[in-house]
């Protein structure tokens, strides 16, 4: 499973969830979900989303353990990049 193409979100949202971020999902070689979101919880956890189909059905869904391990790609993927875009951070340079 490889996170792609993180790109954080330009404006959170004013609802309870936060919008963090977008991103694509490479799950094999031949499978690849793109548009998923990443959002942050009003208790800090963060969670993903794959995206809706018309109506706003879902499109795809996830085994438990499977919406952990995205979350966790997610997550680490999410902190590399803005880990590096923080200048001020002295690792980051």
């Amino acid at each position: 499973m490889i996170v792609a193409n993180m790109t954080p979100a330009a404006d959170p949202g004013g609802g309870v969830m936060k919008h963090v971020a977008n991103f694509d999902l490479q799950i094999t070689d031949d499978i690849r979900i793109c548009g998923m979101r990443l959002l942050r919880a009003p208790d800090g956890r963060l969670l993903t989303y794959a995206p809706t189909a018309l109506g706003g059905r879902r499109a795809v869904t996830f085994s438990p353990q499977t919406t952990a391990a995205i979350v966790d790609a997610a997550r680490n993927s999410y902190l590399e990049l803005v880990t590096a875009d923080d200048r001020s951070n002295p690792a980051a340079a």
